[in-house]
């Protein structure tokens, strides 16, 4: 008992020196406060729309009728399209495209209301730059609908004057009717998906850096001695007083944006309050964890740290969220189990975002365990590094 009380005295006395260790680094108020508040900020406040809205689009319109005309009013109207240019040929336009002026244009050639009207099957052009994936999909969609509406608008006013219903005209223009269902995401808002899985990223990229560079400066500056001596050279009650006023400094962070995302933005979320705080705590335990394990590997500041970068922006990659795994090479599949990232959105996913019970995302907690467990393995490393090992540059 005495020994316990003696080991809990030694953790807080190693968590002042700490606190006065971050209050008079200037790197750890900007890689664990302001950094990571702008982060949370800047990508929810980048992504607010949802989706990208007027998005400069030009015209080409050799025909200049008012069916075209009508149709360029139309494609104007849409909440992703905004005619900003008018074009006297497809080289004027392909230039503008290629100049980034305007992401896509829309190419009428001479006729195309004579031969709409007399059922010959003109061909509307449309060209879209996918340099930026977003925008050449949400493009092309609006375009492809105002190319199929010219017909549709004309088949409508022949059946209607052959004296068919507004039934009818509707079973033929349309003979089946697709019902679509954006589960849980109806707006397909980027805001809700992306932010999501981005924000805990660059916090995870941050835990890892901070936690091995904490340790290598002990070594840098040659205060491990130091270190090991307040904690009775016991490794595991230097880590522990080390690394609490860290944690609770991710934790205010990251549950401060869970609230924000949460409860102040109205991401939607089918889990549980509880969840989200338990994923928080999982998240930044983990991601000290891992920093650790990699310094025990590598107890050297500039390797440790570039491997800890390597494996955070790899994590994004891998993770699934703009690319899923399954689809990716069968070698790529099990590596990304490797990566803490893959495993807090699959959680995030699984029992936030949807809110499926806990264990079916049991694969994923039993590996943010074995990430739990890893500064085990390397701890004896560690311990020698502190008290033997002399800082490389």
């Amino acid at each position: 008992m005495k020994e316990l009380i003696k080991q809990i005295k030694q953790v807080l006395l190693i968590s002042l020196r700490e606190c006065d260790i971050l209050r008079r680094n200037a790197i750890y108020f900007f890689c664990m406060v302001f950094f990571p508040v702008f982060v949370i900020f800047f990508f929810t406040t980048f992504l607010k729309e949802g989706q990208p809205s007027d998005m400069p689009v030009g015209i080409v319109d050799n025909d200049n009728t008012s069916t075209t005309r009508s149709l360029i009013r139309r494609l104007d109207a849409f909440q992703a399209s905004h005619v900003v240019a008018y074009y006297p040929n497809v080289n004027e336009a392909r230039k503008a495209i290629q100049e980034n002026k305007i992401y896509a244009f829309l190419y009428f050639p001479k006729g195309t209301t004579e031969k709409l009207l007399s059922s010959r099957q003109p061909k509307i052009s449309f060209y879209y730059s996918n340099t930026s994936l977003t925008a050449g999909a949400q493009l092309m969609k609006d375009l492809k609908t105002i190319s199929s509406l010219g017909s549709a608008a004309v088949g409508q006013a022949t059946l209607r004057a052959k004296g068919a219903t507004d039934k009818q005209v509707q079973t033929f223009l349309q003979p089946i009717r697709v019902d679509l269902h954006a589960v849980h995401n109806p707006y397909t808002n980027y805001n809700y998906y992306l932010s999501t899985f981005l924000v805990p990223g660059i916090l995870l990229l941050f835990i890892f850096l901070i936690s091995t560079y904490s340790l290598g400066t002990e070594l840098k500056f040659k205060d491990s001695h130091n270190l090991m001596e307040m904690a009775g050279n016991n490794i595991h009650v230097a880590l522990i007083g080390k690394f609490l006023p860290q944690t609770l400094i991710y934790l205010i962070i990251l549950l401060g944006y869970s609230w924000y995302v949460f409860g102040y933005l109205h991401f939607p979320y089918e889990g549980s309050y509880w969840m989200i705080i338990m994923l928080a705590v999982l998240t930044v335990l983990v991601g000290q964890a891992f920093g650790i394990f990699i310094f025990g590997l590598m107890p050297s500041l500039r390797m440790s740290m570039s491997i800890c970068s390597l494996w955070a922006m790899l994590g994004f990659t891998a993770c699934g969220a703009t690319f899923p795994v399954m689809a990716m090479d069968s070698p790529i599949v099990a590596l990304a189990n490797l990566f803490p990232l893959r495993h807090y959105y699959m959680i995030y996913q699984l029992c936030i975002f949807n809110g499926y019970p806990i264990d079916t995302a049991w694969f994923h907690f039993m590996a943010m365990g074995i990430f739990l467990s890893l500064p085990f393995f390397v701890i004896k490393n560690i311990r020698k590094a502190m008290l033997e090992f002399q800082y490389i540059p």
